[in-house]
């Protein structure tokens, strides 16, 4: 017969080279815990590895091969986060006080002493363990809340479910309006030596950081979530296209690159890898085709050095994007020389204007059928060999 999760005893690694101590230890814990013993820090943190069940580990500091400092660093540096967040008590002999603050500043949740009786070793270890098992459950509750919402309650950005949502509907529309849409994947670089010099919990408040950034700097239509550990995923609206998608992108890593935070009188200073995808340009109709497309392409961008923004043709020259949005005339513009009688040089122009407006010309046949001549005008937009940009007010956000 087998025990449930719930009737099992909670398992405690308890890592020292002195038999007699973990004996002693044993002795006083058994029937309240199930113990796995180590005799030094380096066969504690394998164990630690290959045995999802232990809850919380006591371990000594004088130890051969690893000490009991380098186990707790290893252990608040772990990407996994069932060993990153496991509560760790420090058995104390006669270290001074600076060894007790070295080790509350590497992350130790407590103390006991040598020879301790039982009564204070288990009211240790059981107040530590429900603090655990306390925060593990605010934790799982938070995930399923998230499942169930359009917003992630820790990011303030909405959940990568109701991206996939969003996107569907976006890239329909875009269909139905014969416009693009674009996807970019930013992924922060160095994601792993920020952690293991910082630590997991500063490089989650530099994530939060840059997701508000990023949110000041796009249209309320726009959707961005984050995606993965160190990764966001953005979703423009209808009518952004390759050229004021990658503008975009290049805005955004401008900013983060020159972005300097401080956490404890120390500055930080990251960057971003960013891949763009649009639908029209990349053929792309499926959401998950068209995401996966830039993660790719954020990938890439990353394997090339990072700090750079990558699409269809590699990466991003953004003197050339300038030039494409140069292309793009302004509507106001056109219309303060109309106003004027200032006509010269507008015919060049109007292929162009004509791919700007279509949007809104094909919204306005299609609540108010007039008998606008859509197809002759999509020829004539071509004519011009311009690229497919919405105006200036796309310049400054996808």
């Amino acid at each position: 017969m087998t025990m449930s999760e719930d009737e099992r005893l909670p398992r405690i690694l308890v890592v020292d080279d002195s038999r007699m101590v973990r004996a002693s230890i044993v002795k006083h814990i058994r029937g309240r815990f199930e113990v796995r013993e180590e005799a030094d820090g380096e066969a504690g943190w394998e164990a630690l590895l290959v045995d999802p069940g232990i809850e919380l580990v006591l371990t000594d500091i004088g130890m051969p091969r690893l000490d009991g400092y380098g186990l707790l660093e290893r252990i608040r540096a772990s990407r996994v986060s069932r060993v990153r967040e496991l509560p760790v008590v420090i058995i104390s002999g006669d270290e001074d006080e600076s060894a007790r603050e070295r080790a509350l500043g590497l992350g130790a949740n407590g103390f006991v002493a040598k020879g301790s009786g039982s009564v204070e070793l288990l009211a240790t270890l059981s107040s530590l363990l429900r603090l655990s098992r306390a925060q593990s459950e605010l934790a799982r509750s938070r995930v399923a809340l998230a499942q169930n919402s359009p917003v992630d309650p820790e990011s303030g950005l909405v959940t990568p479910a109701y991206l996939a949502h969003r996107a569907t509907q976006a890239v329909a529309e875009a269909e139905r309006r014969q416009a693009d849409t674009a996807a970019l994947v930013m992924e922060l670089d160095q994601y792993d030596e920020l952690v293991a010099r910082h630590g997991s919990h500063v490089v989650q408040l530099v994530l939060r950081k840059l997701g508000r950034l990023i949110t000041e700097r796009i249209r309320a239509e726009d959707t961005l979530s984050q995606h993965a550990a160190a990764q966001f995923a953005l979703l423009s609206s209808p009518g952004a296209d390759r050229a004021s998608a990658c503008a975009f992108a290049l805005r955004v890593r401008a900013s983060v690159e020159k972005l300097v935070m401080g956490y404890r009188e120390e500055r930080i200073r990251v960057t971003l890898s960013i891949g763009v995808a649009n639908a029209l340009g990349d053929g792309r109709s499926a959401v998950n085709e068209l995401l996966a497309l830039a993660a790719e392409r954020a990938a890439q961008a990353r394997a090339a050095g990072g700090n750079r923004v990558f699409a269809d043709a590699g990466e991003v020259d953004a003197a050339e994007i300038e030039r494409q949005l140069a292309r793009v005339p302004s509507i106001d513009q056109v219309l303060q020389q109309l106003r004027s009688g200032a006509t010269e040089g507008l015919s060049a122009k109007v292929p162009a204007l004509v791919a700007a407006l279509m949007p809104l010309l094909e919204l306005i046949e299609s609540q108010h059928p007039v008998g606008l001549p859509l197809a002759r005008l999509k020829a004539l937009q071509h004519k011009g060999g311009g690229d497919h940009i919405d105006g200036e007010a796309t310049r400054t956000s996808v």
